[in-house]
């Protein structure tokens, strides 16, 4: 009998932890994450020559869109807005940037962080070589 109300003890302590953090993710305002100013600098490519690279946006496990190919180019910018509704703090941004190839597009890298309320400017150095700046913004829905 000790065995059952002890069992159901934790079961209700669960059953409050857990409605707890509904309650409190619930509570939290709905914001917007917009990254933006995309560029790197000193891109390699994984053949010889210059690389055509592009950029692929993440939103925790959502797909925010990808950046056109800049064709030949070792420091290119990219115009592209990525925004997402929703967001909420903490959530992880993912950017990862691609040499555009005919056969398979090659990774030359990948950024990722936990996103913090504000206007953020980041630089990541990845792993083939160069860098990517970007900017991010997460604010209430206006």
């Amino acid at each position: 009998m000790r065995d059952m109300s002890s069992s159901s003890l934790l079961w209700c302590l669960l059953v409050v932890c857990v409605l707890t953090v509904v309650q409190i993710y619930a509570a939290e305002e709905p914001k917007v994450l917009k990254v933006f100013n995309l560029h790197a600098t000193d891109l390699q490519s994984s053949l010889l020559g210059t690389p055509d690279a592009y950029v692929e946006v993440f939103r925790a496990y959502g797909f925010l869109g990808r950046t056109e190919v800049k064709n030949d180019n070792h420091d290119p910018s990219w115009q592209e807005e990525f925004s997402y509704l929703n967001a909420r703090e903490n959530n992880i941004l993912r950017l990862e940037v691609y040499d555009s190839d005919i056969n398979s597009d090659d990774l030359l890298g990948t950024c990722e962080r936990s996103i913090k309320n504000g206007t953020w400017k980041h630089q990541c150095f990845l792993k083939k070589g160069g860098t990517l700046n970007y900017s991010y913004t997460l604010e209430p829905l206006q």
